[in-house]
């Protein structure tokens, strides 16, 4: 009696015959370096903690790598693919590489950063290489969008994943820090190599991995603390009290409004946490 081995995972040759087949060219514009290593795809998703309940959303499957590894174990995954070439091909691979899964597989042809809605049921992780070029706002989109995300992680240029997981005070801690901060506790999972790329990217590559937390005020809008965040490291080097002058309107205001919320106005925004942003914005309304 056999059983299931489970989805083929592909390898470098399978990788450069999918692409020969499809005369694909990887360009930098959208971030395409594929995965051509089953050991680094098999690594994600287990350090992405999924389990056979849940529903995957993965950005950017390119010519399957990842999605076959994740069909391994979750019991859905929802693939977005801007390139109608790969779109088109993704669901031939997984009915070849892995038939007894395939009706587990939905594939979306969509720009990630424009997404409105997925179909399916409700997604419960995010586990992706993200294009390196657009990581930041994909993330926080999808963040945003998909409040059903209880955890994920991430593959993104090295210093990318430092400034994601970066805490105050650090030389990297910045915009995309705090953001992400906003809905999840954010971590560095690891670091990969660029040998397991094809074509190999010119950059190191990290993990990043995230746990969804309550957001930290419902008192004024996201939107509204993001405005103050921007502000703050617009001009990282000044005190708040003068970048937060447009904001409020006057020095004098933003001094009263950082004062309020028990913030020296001389302070730098690396020196604040999310916490320390939001009453800043309920200071300043």
């Amino acid at each position: 009696m056999s059983t299931s081995a489970g989805p083929r995972l592909l390898g470098p040759a399978e990788v450069r015959l999918l692409a020969a087949e499809l005369d694909l060219r990887p360009t930098k514009q959208r971030g395409q370096n594929f995965v051509i290593d089953p050991n680094t795809v098999r690594r994600i998703v287990r350090e992405s903690g999924i389990t056979g309940d849940d529903v995957v959303v993965e950005v950017g499957p390119g010519l399957g790598s990842l999605t076959l590894a994740l069909l391994e174990v979750a019991a859905r995954v929802t693939a977005i693919e801007v390139d109608p070439l790969l779109a088109g091909r993704l669901p031939a691979t997984i009915a070849e590489f892995a038939p007894d899964r395939a009706d587990r597989c939905e594939v979306v042809l969509a720009d990630a950063m424009r997404v409105a809605e997925l179909p399916g049921p409700a997604p419960t992780a995010l586990v992706a290489n993200l294009p390196y070029n657009v990581s930041v706002p994909v993330l926080l989109h999808l963040l945003a969008l998909l409040p059903s995300l209880e955890r994920g992680l991430v593959m993104v240029q090295s210093e990318v994943a430092d400034r994601l997981a970066a805490k105050p005070g650090s030389k990297v801690y910045g915009v995309p820090s705090v953001k992400a901060a906003w809905f999840a506790d954010v971590r560095r999972a690891g670091a990969i190599g660029r040998n397991v790329f094809w074509p190999a990217p010119n950059v190191d590559s990290g993990l990043v991995a995230w746990t969804r937390r309550e957001p930290p005020t419902t008192a004024v809008p996201r939107e509204r603390v993001f405005e103050v965040v921007d502000a703050a490291f617009a001009q990282r080097r000044k005190a708040l009290r003068g970048v937060l002058r447009g904001l409020a309107g006057s020095g004098e205001a933003a001094s009263a409004a950082l004062e309020a919320a028990g913030i020296d106005p001389l302070a730098r925004g690396e020196s604040l946490t999310i916490h320390d942003f939001v009453r800043i914005a309920e200071g300043l309304e």
